[in-house]
Formats: structure tokens, sequence, C-alpha cells
């Protein structure tokens, strides 16, 4: 497959520069480019730390390995890709809802759908949103990236016959008041598998046992164990392979300064060498059941 890339205005593809392997990385929190009709009162220090900064760019040689790479060009902050369409939060609302909503433990902390809260105690608005802006966020921007998102993945199985999804972030590297961990330093890496029901045990072992042989220090659904995105798409028992991997951002950034670090290029690189390992290794492990 030769490489392209197309851009909307929800999301940048970046296919394959050379034989596909059965590979999508997505990356829905890596942009900080702000809409015009986001209008936050939250300090821009606040807002840029909900931003999995630079991940797509750790994540670029995805398409030099066979691998297909999506990412958002919307900010978390405006709108968060990785929950649920009705995880919506109605305290940040001028009038109810009028359809079933699901408020989720995200919400319930003040990071559902749409943020309530950029960090704790830290409100992104000083006002109420309407439900017509809030549907134009999901319709202009959050439906056509799990659209394009759904697509690949399809697309992927129906080529190869499995599919190995990763969803990709980064981390604080001391969880807050709006985590689970609050308080606790991170791991160099987290693998989510939503706890075995989104990938196979055995695969999850396996991307964490890559990280392990690097010299990262590895955890695996604690604190983080994968969202919507996850649970919408992973199916093991059909070969179809979705895991959450959180990047500590102390290895590759300042999370002061929002920089790039010493250590990104050879974050960099690393990544790199996952795609091309996990694309030579998942080729091989279509059937059900499978074992490391």
């Amino acid at each position: 497959m030769s490489s392209t890339t197309s851009a909307a205005l929800s999301h940048v593809l970046t296919r394959p520069s050379g034989p596909s392997a059965p590979l999508v990385f997505d990356s829905p929190h890596s942009c900080i480019d702000y809409p015009g009709d986001f209008q936050p009162t939250a300090p821009p220090a606040a807002i840029r730390s909900t931003w999995d900064a630079f991940v797509d760019e750790l994540w670029a040689d995805v398409p030099a390995a066979g691998g297909t790479l999506l990412a958002a060009r919307f900010p978390r902050a405006y709108i968060d890709a990785n929950r649920a369409a009705n995880d919506i939060d109605p305290a940040l609302l001028a009038m109810p809802w009028p359809d079933p909503i699901e408020v989720s433990e995200h919400s319930g902390r003040g990071m559902g759908l749409i943020r309530r809260y950029a960090l704790p105690g830290v409100p992104m608005y000083d006002r109420l949103l309407s439900v017509a802006e809030v549907r134009a966020r999901i319709e202009t921007y959050y439906q056509p990236y799990r659209a394009a998102l759904r697509s690949l993945i399809d697309e992927t199985y129906a080529r190869h016959g499995s599919v190995w999804h990763f969803n990709c972030h980064s981390m604080k590297s001391r969880g807050n008041a709006m985590n689970r961990d609050a308080g606790a330093l991170r791991p160099d890496f987290v693998i989510g598998d939503r706890d075995g029901t989104a990938a196979a045990s055995a695969v999850t072992a396996w991307v964490a046992e890559f990280f392990v042989r690097q010299g990262y220090s590895v955890g695996i659904n604690n604190p983080y164990r994968g969202a919507d995105i996850l649970r919408v798409h992973g199916d093991p028992p059909r070969c179809r392979h979705s895991m959450q991997i959180e990047i500590n951002r102390a290895l590759y950034m300042d999370e002061a300064n929002f920089t790039r670090g010493p250590r990104f290029g050879q974050v960099r690189n690393d990544l790199g060498a996952f795609a091309r390992a996990v694309a030579a290794y998942a080729g091989t492990t279509v059937q059900p059941g499978f074992h490391a």
C-alpha cells in the first residue's frame, strides 16, 4: 500500500508507506489547536495539562512499520474522543440534555465527554454550555473521528483476518486529585486492556514484555485500564485486540514547560522499534486463543 496522508476537520490519517500489517494506532488527545468557538476561562497552563503532548510525533514511525496512524485535530479539552457520546455531565449544561445520558465515573470526576475541570478545582468554563454547542462539537469533531477509527479497524480486519489496535496516550508522572491514583508516581508505561476484555491477556503480556526488555517499568490496567474506544473496538475472541498505551510524560518532555525533553528521540526510536516488532509478530497470531 502506498503512503498517503489525508486531512479532515477532525483528524489526520497516515497510511502505511510499505506492505501493510494488521495494525491501527490512534492518538485522540495529541492536538492543542483550539476551535474558534472554544471559550474556556481556565488558565492556559491548566488547559495544556490535558494535552497528550507530542504523542502523535512519538508514534510517527508507525506507517513505515506497516501500520496506520490516526490523530485527532481537536483537543480533549474541547471534546474527548475517548468518551462515550452520551457521557455528558449535566452540571455543565444550561438546560437538560434532550436525549438519554449515561454519566460515567469520568464525568463524575469532571472529565467526561466535555470536561468540567481542567485541573482539580480549576473549572474549564465560567458559564454553562448550550445543548446546541455541545451537539455541534459532537457532530463536527467527535463523530467523524470515531467513524474514521471504526472504518480503519474494520478495513484492517477484513484485509488481514485480525487487527491489533493501539489507543495512544500520555500521562502525568504523578496522579492528581482527579485520578484514581492521586499522589502516586507512575511507571514508564501503562498498558490497558479493560482487564482482558478488550485484548487477549497473552497479547497484552507480549506488549508489556517488549517494553520491559527495553528497560522501562510497565504497569497493566493500573491506573488506566482503557476507556470507551477500547470498550467499543476490543473483541479478542474474534482476533480484534484493542489496547491502550499510556506513556509517562517525564520520559520525553518537560511537564512544566510543555517542551520536548532530551530523551524524546530515544523514546520515539523505541516506539518505532515496537511498531516494527509488533507488525512482525501480529501477522503470525491471527487465530483465536493466541498463545505467546
